[in-house]
């Protein structure tokens, strides 16, 4: 099927590859010229496992083109696919519609044929039923018609995500457009994949959903620390005894730094201003109490490293391993990793900052903070070190080799991640989020 994609950011270079890859021939848009001139090369502007391998793959085949021509993308497609950022709205929690709103002009403005246009983003319910009404009022001598099939990506998994889904949602108003979608995914359909056809205001509210429950539950487990720290109790034991029951799952149910990037924080915001608008903004007024204990996070981080180094951040040297805002990604975005290196350095610390991917963002964003190529460097004559990112790497730290790095041998490990007796037994002083005192 030839289709098109609006947007070629994460969800929507992903979206453009795997759907080449099942065999549609895609023609990808964006206005950014370093984007198009990228991806079309077959290097991906961002960090993800897997990907340019794909790009690569599938460029080859030739049912993949990347364009900075709107019309070029949307000529003879019989489906387009808008897959552009939502942000938060300056000065406000709202989402910004913006660029969704101009996506749809666009291509209302250019189709020359029949078509469905499928909204992918993340929109404040009530957006589709709006855009409905707005491409039925626009003078066209082609019939276009709307959808709605909400992503549901997660960072270094985007791939297996797309391929592999644990499930597809189709907001559809008609037979026919549930028949195109069913088109679309049916190497997926045919392979298994649950799917289910709903209205466009539930299809709208699924992944807002989904991500409010399950900031919710990271932040259940993060106030359970908490009561841990206070009660000199273990959050890892307690999440652990919490997870064998299949009501609650062991899933997001690991306290630490709390949770960032460009959608659980963004989201649950603009859900909640969302409802408001509506007047239902009791209905998910504890939103804001799981938005304050996520941040509470990073100040307790902050404040458990000043307590190791003695109080005083001053002349201190703070090794960070981790700017991320998780593993196997080089998004930054309201990193709490970032964050709370930014609070050290702040505070008067010699914040230095390792990454495997995340640097050059890490550095785009704060470029005050000292950047190094490898964790021992980050770590070379360190009070303290501060894993903030569970990269696999760092895990497999050997304490003992890296004694001999670090001025001082202490650890504050935000995402109870490393083997706490272990480093304890290699001579270091070791404390963990949710995990009671020092050294356990």
């Amino acid at each position: 099927m030839r289709m098109s994609v609006i947007g070629t950011g994460y969800l929507g270079a992903v979206h453009a590859a795997c759907m080449a890859h099942i065999g549609h021939d895609v023609v990808a848009y964006d206005t950014d010229a370093a984007k198009i001139a990228a991806l079309s090369t077959g290097t991906s502007p961002f960090y993800e496992p897997g990907f340019d391998e794909l790009l690569s793959e599938v460029l080859a085949t030739g049912r993949l083109r990347f364009t900075q021509s709107v019309q070029e993308a949307v000529s003879g497609a019989a489906v387009h696919f808008v897959c552009v950022g939502t942000p938060q709205s300056a000065g406000s929690d709202a989402a910004n519609v913006e660029y969704v709103d101009s996506a749809f002009k666009s291509v209302a403005a250019h189709a020359d044929c029949p078509g469905l246009v499928v909204g992918k983003s993340t929109v404040p319910v009530g957006t589709a039923q709006r855009l409905t009404a707005e491409l039925a009022a626009t003078p066209s001598s082609h019939r276009l018609e709307l959808a709605w099939n909400p992503e549901f990506l997660r960072e270094g998994k985007a791939i297996e995500d797309t391929l592999r889904p644990d499930r597809l949602v189709f907001g559809v108003a008609s037979e026919s457009a549930e028949k195109t979608l069913r088109e679309v995914y049916g190497s997926l359909i045919d392979a298994g994949t649950p799917h289910l056809s709903t209205d466009l205001p539930t299809s709208e509210l699924v992944k807002v959903a989904a991500n409010a429950f399950l900031a919710t539950k990271i932040s259940f487990i993060n106030a359970m620390a908490e009561v841990c720290e206070i009660v000199d109790a273990d959050v890892v034991m307690l999440s652990r005894a919490l997870g064998y029951d299949d009501r609650i799952g062991a899933r997001f149910l690991n306290a630490g730094l709390g949770f960032g990037g460009g959608c659980l924080p963004k989201d649950i915001r603009a859900f909640s201003a969302r409802a408001g608008e509506l007047g239902a903004s009791h209905a998910v007024r504890f939103l804001h109490e799981v938005d304050k204990i996520n941040i509470r996070r990073r100040e307790k981080a902050v404040a458990a490293a000043s307590a190791l180094v003695g109080g005083d951040f001053l002349g201190r040297s703070i090794a960070v391993l981790g700017a991320a805002f998780k593993p196997n990604s080089d998004d930054v975005r309201d990193s709490p990793a970032l964050n709370v290196a930014a609070a050290m350095h702040l505070k008067g610390a010699d914040v230095r900052v390792h990454d495997p991917k995340a640097i050059e963002n890490a550095r785009a964003k704060f470029p005050t903070l000292s950047y190094f190529d490898t964790a021992e460097q980050a770590c070379q004559g360190a009070d303290l070190i501060v894993l903030a990112t569970e990269w696999d790497e760092y895990c497999a730290i050997d304490p003992v080799a890296f004694r001999s790095v670090v001025k001082e041998p202490r650890l504050l490990d935000t995402r109870n991640a490393i083997d706490r007796d272990f480093w304890s037994g290699a001579g270091w002083q070791v404390y963990a989020l949710g995990r009671g005192g020092l050294n356990g």
